[in-house]
């Protein structure tokens, strides 16, 4: 009995420990302060050390240069700050256009970095109001597009009553110099900026999510062993 448990658990509990270590990409999708204390929360739970520009005193032009990175607009179109609502600091115009998922990527804008990051945050404004479904993308360099918002219906997206929210994207697996960012409500306003957040995060230092916790498999793995020894123990005595 004994071997046969070892041989069932055994596998599991060292599968479960490899998991752990896995490279992860996550989300956050909230108000602005829940938001930007998730961000902060999860860079600093995975050892690294977050920028946080606030996006002020901008110029128009065809390039935004701050320091650490560059935006540009995906289209080649001149950029042209301007505010919005509560958000913390200036924003850009990326109102979509094009189609539907990627195909709405030419709206959006691009930052290049000059050290390589895989965690991004930043802010958005006047999102979810029409043209739904409306869905918002990050990309890292030229990756599979991650989705993180979807309005189905007005103001389903809305915190406190207001069309604007943080909005924050992880990828563990590599580190990137790239991130493009774009909605694809064709139709609607939409801005970005407030106050940019990014990090470089080792990889497979984010929780593995919807994995269980190596320590609660392991303790459940020893107890039936545990009880497996227990019943030998009673069958030499018998």
């Amino acid at each position: 009995m004994y071997k046969m448990l070892r041989a069932v658990f055994l596998p599991v509990l060292l599968g479960t420990f490899a998991m752990s270590a896995n490279a992860t990409t996550t989300t956050v999708f909230d108000s602005l302060g829940n938001g930007l204390s998730n961000f902060n929360n999860t860079v600093t739970a995975a050892g690294a050390i977050a920028t946080h520009d606030n996006l002020t005193g901008l110029v128009s032009g065809a390039s935004i240069t701050r320091p650490g990175y560059t935006i540009t607009r995906n289209n080649g179109g001149a950029i042209f700050p301007t505010t919005y609502g509560t958000l913390t600091g200036e924003v850009i115009d990326i109102s979509p256009s094009g189609s539907s998922g990627i195909g709405a990527i030419g709206s959006g804008v691009t930052l290049t970095f000059d050290s390589a990051v895989n965690a991004i945050g930043f802010e958005v404004g006047d999102w979810g109001t029409c043209c739904q479904p409306s869905s918002l993308f990050i990309s890292f360099d030229d990756g599979a597009p991650i989705l993180v918002g979807l309005s189905q219906t007005l103001g389903d997206v809305f915190f406190n009553n207001a069309a604007q929210a943080f909005i924050a994207a992880f990828d563990d697996t590599s580190s990137f110099s790239k991130v493009q960012f774009w909605g694809d409500g064709v139709g609607e306003f939409l801005v970005f900026g407030g106050t940019i957040h990014y990090a470089l995060l080792d990889e497979g230092t984010l929780p593995p999510g919807e994995v269980p916790e190596p320590a609660s498999l392991a303790l459940l793995g020893l107890g039936v062993m545990g009880i497996a020894s227990s019943r030998r123990r009673q069958r030499r005595h018998g």
